[in-house]
């Protein structure tokens, strides 16, 4: 491929400002250089306690930025380097850190990078899923951090979210994020920036794995991811081709409109991570697959307790695995086969959207993209708000009575994947969902003042006039009337109820009945703030 150079010093690493890569491009169902020759990625995933692998969870909220460390990247770049790969993949990275130093030595190595945009404490919970003010600005972030490097394939709006069909609703928030961010990144392009890819990377569950694969390709490619990564541990041990299934992923992704490859890969189940034989990585280079898919990065080079590592890391120290050897020899061999960009005419055609059904419960029509300035006109114009004492923990027993005896007072705040009905509220902050459930209520009960107490929780107070918000607010007070009754969604996404999209929203938890509020009997509903703290109702 013409990236891969033999071990350089550290020193040698820092020095010089020119880049060693050339950016890459997506056309079709393949990656090229800007040059115009064929890209495979040949990667291994790089972070420590990074929520990846089988599970894709950690259990913790902490994380350790991989590439804001010179020192740990002087340790660990030539390895990765002398393993022969082009290609890393970050979990969670710090959108407020320097990284100029790490993806310089990267980008002298020939080494390019494909970054998660979330992190362990905010990203797209799979159990209490939203898509708001907070993580867009994050993701953001994290694009105008990495974006600056020509080194920088692209980046990924969410890892195994839906993991089983228990919770596909939750897709329909990643897809919403992925539409946000293509949306950000064009922007930049017309401003003179590049490509930069927004893709998914998914588990490999049998029950939703075809249905998922279509809905992030499916509908308007404005909204569609621009690669597909597949975390895939089905070759264990002495497997073969058609054994580990990778036959099956060869067919069904043959047809598949932009590329596919192995986010994560590297069976650990037969002998642990030094009895990994990586035989797979032979496959995938073959000319059995290279049509078909975009290479793979293998899992990981850290080891740590879920021994899967290729390299033992002790202090400052770095050493090598049996593994990273077998490994090593396996990509120092693969010469997969390739064509031109020029040359390349692309046939396949964006999937059809899977049916709402037992198992898949994500509608076409997405989330709104969040709207920082909505949010703050709904506040200015509240005249009943949370009282400034008010902690976060109690949000759950006023929006339970209020959505109990007024469902329309939280009409705004909606979110419902399986139909596509949501609120333009659904993508603020809880104190602001908050603020807009207590306004409404306030209204429906004639301004009573009564209705503004909640023992001390809400408060009365002077809402501003703004009139450059009054034409968004009259938008959103219609698209929360339409979602008040509304059974299926419409044709709407942005947070006024404007573009072509919408959908999902943050599940509840049901809980027994309760007293509160002066001893009156409240609904069955309770917000939820998990992970990214933006909590909802489901109606």
């Amino acid at each position: 491929m013409g990236f891969l150079r033999s071990a350089l010093t550290s020193s040698l690493l820092l020095a010089g400002n020119s880049a060693a890569v050339d950016p890459i491009v997506m056309k079709g169902t393949k990656f090229f250089t800007k040059g115009g020759d064929q890209f495979f990625i040949k990667g291994v995933a790089y972070q420590q306690e990074a929520g990846g692998g089988p599970g894709g969870s950690s259990g913790s909220n902490k994380y350790v930025d991989p590439l804001a460390d010179a020192d740990v990247c002087k340790r660990d770049i030539p390895l990765l380097e002398k393993l022969g790969v082009n290609t890393i993949r970050t979990y969670a990275i710090d959108p407020k850190a320097d990284h100029s130093e790490c993806m310089q030595m990267l980008d002298k190595a020939g080494i390019y990078v494909v970054a998660d945009m979330g992190e362990p404490a905010l990203s797209i919970n799979r159990d209490s899923p939203s898509w708001n003010v907070e993580l867009f600005d994050r993701y953001k972030g994290v694009i105008d951090n990495l974006g600056k490097f020509d080194n920088v394939i692209g980046f990924f709006a969410g890892n195994e979210v839906t993991n089983n069909n228990t919770n596909t609703g939750a897709s329909a928030f990643v897809k919403a994020a992925t539409r946000d961010t293509k949306k950000y990144i064009a922007d930049k392009m017309e401003k003179g920036g590049r490509w930069m890819g927004v893709g998914y990377a998914a588990n490999d569950d049998a029950e939703i794995r075809i249905d998922m694969a279509q809905y992030f390709n499916c509908g308007e490619q404005k909204s569609a991811i621009d690669f597909w990564g597949y975390n895939i541990y089905s070759w264990c041990g002495k497997s073969s081709f058609t054994e580990s299934g990778y036959d099956v992923q060869v067919k069904f992704f043959s047809n598949f409109s932009v590329p596919v490859f192995f986010a994560e890969y590297g069976c650990n189940t037969v002998g642990g991570a030094d009895g990994r034989l990586w035989d797979d990585t032979t496959a995938l280079y073959s000319d059995k697959m290279t049509d078909v898919f975009s290479g793979g990065i293998a899992y990981m080079f850290h080891e740590e307790k879920n021994d899967y590592g290729l390299v033992k890391v002790d202090g400052d120290k770095a050493s090598t695995m049996k593994n990273y050897r077998v490994l090593q020899s396996k990509l120092a061999d693969v010469k997969p086969s390739s064509t031109s960009m020029d040359s390349y005419n692309p046939t396949n055609s964006p999937a059809a959207c899977p049916a709402i059904s037992k198992e898949w419960q994500a509608a076409e029509i997405l989330p709104p993209t969040p709207d920082s300035s909505l949010c703050d006109c709904m506040t200015k114009s509240l005249s009943c708000a949370p009282a400034d004492s008010l902690n976060e923990k109690d949000f759950g027993d006023i929006f339970g009575y209020i959505c109990e005896n007024d469902a329309a007072a939280c009409a705004g705040i909606k979110q419902d994947p399986k139909t596509g009905v949501y609120g333009p509220y659904s993508m603020c902050s809880p104190k602001q969902q908050l603020g807009h459930v207590l306004n409404a209520y306030y209204t429906n009960q004639n301004q009573d003042a009564k209705a503004c107490k909640f023992d001390g929780a809400a408060q009365l107070v002077d809402s501003s006039e703004d009139s450059s918000c009054d034409a968004a607010l009259k938008k959103a007070d219609s698209a929360a009337e339409v979602a008040a009754t509304a059974t299926a969604g419409s044709a709407t996404s942005d947070s006024t109820g404007d573009s072509t999209e919408n959908a999902a929203a943050p599940s509840s938890v049901r809980m027994g009945s309760f007293m509160t509020m002066g001893d009156m009997a409240v609904s069955l509903y309770m917000l939820v703030a998990v992970g990214v703290g933006a909590g909802m109702v489901m109606m």
